[in-house]
């Protein structure tokens, strides 16, 4: 009888665990996902806002604030899971130096034996464009 209630312990806490598990990484998966999505498309839409006639005439960098927010907008619809509702704030996008702060929302649902639960999921970036890689871009 000791043997086969230890047995059953066993097979429960394995599968409480595996759940727990499942849990806590599709919460993981979402954070990581949207921080890179974040990251990359920032990046891509900084150098797609570039006025690189501004940059051929005085060598300054400098970035279009429209076209930056219409690229990094659409870039991050194209890329974004469509399983989600996400809220895009733009605190800040200095034109020079191309400087911009920005931090993208979104929540998990998650349900355990019928109770719901919502984690907000936040990320924030502060993004500067650096001349260095400017150089291979441009040339």
């Amino acid at each position: 009888m000791k043997e086969s209630f230890w047995g059953t312990a066993i097979v429960v806490a394995g599968i409480f665990s595996i759940f727990f598990i499942y849990f806590f990484q599709s919460i993981v998966n979402t954070n990581e996902h949207n921080y890179n999505i974040l990251k990359e498309t920032t990046e891509a839409a900084m150098f797609d806002a570039l006025d690189l006639a501004e940059y051929r005439k005085s060598g300054s960098i400098k970035i279009d604030r429209e076209k930056f927010v219409e690229n990094f907008i659409r870039r991050f619809a194209e890329s974004a899971t469509l399983a989600r509702t996400y809220k895009i704030e733009i605190y800040d996008v200095n034109e020079v130096p191309p400087k911009v702060s920005l931090k993208v929302s979104s929540t998990e649902t998650t349900g355990i034996s019928g109770e719901i639960m919502e984690f907000n999921i936040s990320n924030k970036i502060d993004a500067i464009l650096e001349s260095t890689e400017l150089g291979k871009w441009v040339g």
